[in-house]
């Protein structure tokens, strides 16, 4: 039973330029997100950061406004927030796998994501989890942000594509002019 275990926990990372966060949560469990809100807010403050939040209808509108706010705006990294709390139906299974499966990939594109949106069998868990005097995992959320955005710091921020590219000598031609060659 993870209640009675202990966990290491990393240090806080300390930051020479003080990050900027966007929190993005889901309130369908208001009291869940607020108390998760909370958590998420004092840690970034503790480590000197800032902080915008963001709500969106539920868990599997969160990483699509992260993504959105990783192309288009200026965040050091992203506290996704929620809860799902298992039902009657396999929407359940549907919202935790998808929600979780898009934070990866934009994980792996270069986005610095604590995830918090928590996937629970029933309100107790949630409660439990949610709370910033118990295992505060927004506050968790916030640190696994911090040390992604440390860790982008100290390698240089880069945010080169992934994948495969032409070289940038190569520009393309458009079909039946002269401007280059070939893509």
């Amino acid at each position: 039973m993870a209640g009675t275990e202990t966990h290491y926990t990393l240090p806080r990372p300390g930051f020479d330029q003080p990050p900027r966060l966007l929190i993005v949560v889901a309130p369908y469990y208001r009291d869940i997100a607020d108390a998760l809100m909370a958590g998420a807010r004092a840690e970034i403050e503790a480590a000197g950061g800032s902080h915008d939040t963001v709500e969106v209808p539920g868990a599997l509108e969160v990483p699509t406004a992260i993504g959105q706010a990783f192309r288009m705006a200026n965040f050091d990294g992203f506290v996704a927030l929620g809860c799902v709390i298992r039902g009657e139906t396999t929407h359940y299974d549907t919202v935790c796998n998808d929600s979780s499966r898009a934070i990866t990939l934009l994980g792996l594109q270069g986005a610095c994501i604590g995830n918090g949106i928590l996937t629970v069998e029933n309100r107790a868990q949630a409660e439990a989890r949610a709370e910033p005097g118990g295992q505060n995992k927004g506050g968790g959320a916030a640190a696994a942000a911090l040390h992604l955005i440390a860790l982008a710091r100290r390698w240089g921020n880069s945010r080169r594509p992934v994948g495969f590219n032409k070289p940038e000598s190569e520009a393309f031609r458009i079909a039946g002019t002269d401007k280059g060659p070939v893509a």
